[in-house]
Order: structure tokens, then C-alpha cells, then sequence
């Protein structure tokens, strides 16, 4: 894990309590010796890219803290289209919790309110914690109702004493900072996953692949077609053309098997007033409109981040 880095990081300086919170993120790629039975396509791994982030922070910054990275995570989720999922708070279990029993109170106390004013259903898991401290976790649900989780923000009381990690205080003595572990999306590939699974892979506009196909129905409209892609790709949208000599419908066919969400026909009556015969992923023919309507249309779509494709 990149832990250990972070920590030897903010012990390279002396650190007044003026300095804190310090916040360090990386991406890094860590390993878990995952038993072959339980490995599972991009949900569950071997090796994997995380988001990692720690945050070094007084006792009186904490609540603040916690308040920013749990709106933080759920900005992130619902960006991506996450809408419904439920979080974990997970307390100390007294048969194997590290540190004074004390410390736990006040950061377990600080994410069950920042819960509370997220307003987000959750569940408390009673001795669910790891040894170093209690957590949050965020789960989602994928396209067949299994649960997976994402996010994740957790108190560290073991790694901050073991490595003995001091700022100094108003009274100019020497204080052990809390340590806080977050990471937004948890593993990429698992995010990945999830979020191909929760879409079923009909992604939204703004986060397609290829967002729309052009579909020229003869030889004689191929010109017209590249004329459109290059319009399209010109404003940054991600857009093929279907020339291959196959029919018409089964052109039409592949790109719903491909859940493109925009697929394109263009013919002599659309070369002649320089529009598109537009039709939508699940939602069938929309009606001709021309290129640069189709443009502010996109581009408003993909603004405001629709997760559904209407």
C-alpha cells in the first residue's frame, strides 16, 4: 500500500499546527494475493490502480475533514451517474481494536454525523472496523443487484504511533496528528466494472466510447458522412462512419448491439439540407435535424451530464 510513503513524506519536515491539514493523493498500483476462487473479471483482482489519499490533520479539524471528503466521494459517485447506493459505517470491535478505546469515540461519532448530514441511508456494521480504526465505506449496486464497494474514508490510530508522528501544537509541544485514509473510486478497474455493470453497458452520451455512428445508406453518400465526422469530431465529440458494404438495417442493427447512443443516417434528402436522420440507443427514430442543431444538442447533453441518453 502507499501508506507508509505518505507518512515518511510528512515526517521529512517539522510541521506546526499552523500546517495542517496535510492532504497527499496519488494514483498507485498495489497487490493482494487474491485465492483464485474469488478473482472475478475487474471486480476483484490481483493487482490494481487505487486512488490513494491520506490526510494528516488536528483533533478539531477532524469533524471538518471527514465532512469534506465524504461530499467529496459522493460528488465523484453521482458525477458518474451513481444515484443509489449505501454506506457502511463500521465501529470498533473490542477483540482486536489497536489504541485507547477512548479514541475511538470521537471519529466514530464525527462520521456517523457527517452520515447524518449527508442525509444518505446507511447501516451501521457493530464491530465491522479494522484494528486501526472505524470507517465508511460506499457501495453500489450493479446491473444484477450484487453490492460492491467503492468508496472508502477510515481513521488510522496505529500507523500514526507506530511511525510516531508528531506536529507542534499552540503550546509548543509535540501532538500525534489523526490520520485519515480516502479513496474516492477505491480500485479503477473496480470502478470500472461497476460502472460497466450498473449502465449494462449503455453508457451515457458524455461517457460513450463512440457516441454517435454515421450511417451513409449508398456509396454515392460516403462524401456527405466524412463531411458530418469531421464537423462532429471538430467540436471534440468521438464519432465513426459506417461505410461497410453491408444493408442499411443491419448497419443500423450493430450499433444498438454496440449501444452507440447516436446513430446517424444520412441519404440524398439529408446530403441536400445538410442534416442527420437521427436515432437513439432504446428510444428508436428521434426525427431529421441538421448538424450543428445535432452540435448544441450534444453539447448540452454531455454539460449537463445525462446519464440517460433522451
Amino acid at each position: 500500500m502507499n501508506c507508509p510513503f505518505h507518512i515518511m513524506i510528512f515526517k521529512n519536515a517539522l510541521h506546526s499546527y499552523r500546517d495542517l491539514p496535510v492532504r497527499m493523493a496519488e494514483w498507485g498500483t498495489v497487490y493482494r494475493f487474491e485465492r483464485g476462487g474469488v478473482l472475478h473479471g475487474l471486480l476483484r483482482v490481483r493487482g490494481f490502480t487505487q486512488d490513494d489519499a491520506h490526510i494528516f490533520c488536528r483533533p478539531d479539524q477532524m469533524p471538518e475533514e471527514i465532512d469534506r471528503v465524504l461530499n467529496f466521494c459522493l460528488y465523484i459517485l453521482r458525477s458518474f451517474g451513481f444515484q443509489e447506493f449505501k454506506a457502511y459505517l463500521s465501529t470498533r470491535n473490542p477483540d482486536k481494536a489497536a489504541g485507547d478505546p477512548q479514541k475511538w469515540e470521537a471519529p466514530t461519532e464525527a462520521l456517523r454525523a457527517a452520515l447524518n448530514r449527508a442525509e444518505i441511508p446507511y447501516a451501521v456494521d457493530e464491530g465491522g472496523a479494522a484494528f486501526y480504526g472505524p470507517k465508511i465505506d460506499l457501495k453500489i449496486k450493479d446491473a444484477i443487484g450484487r453490492e460492491w464497494q467503492l468508496s472508502t474514508i477510515q481513521f488510522d490510530f496505529n500507523l500514526p504511533e507506530r511511525f510516531q508522528l508528531s506536529y507542534i501544537g499552540e503550546d509548543g509541544q509535540e501532538h500525534q496528528p489523526y490520520m485519515i485514509h480516502r479513496a474516492l473510486m477505491g480500485s479503477m478497474e473496480r470502478f470500472l466494472g461497476v460502472l460497466i455493470e450498473h449502465f449494462a453497458g449503455a453508457f451515457p452520451l458524455w461517457l460513450a466510447p463512440v457516441q454517435a455512428s454515421i450511417i451513409p445508406i449508398r456509396p454515392e453518400h460516403y462524401a456527405y458522412a466524412r463531411q458530418a465526422q469531421e464537423r462532429l469530431r471538430a467540436k471534440g465529440f468521438r464519432v465513426e462512419v459506417d461505410d461497410r458494404n453491408e444493408s442499411l438495417n443491419k448497419r443500423i442493427r450493430e450499433t444498438t448491439i454496440k449501444k452507440i447512443p447516436l446513430a446517424l443516417v444520412v441519404g440524398d434528402k439529408e446530403a441536400a439540407a445538410q442534416t442527420v436522420a437521427v436515432r437513439r440507443y432504446a428510444l428508436g427514430d428521434q426525427g431529421s435535424v441538421s448538424v450543428d442543431d445535432l452540435i448544441c444538442q450534444m453539447q448540452e447533453e454531455i454539460r449537463q451530464k445525462k446519464t440517460v441518453s433522451k
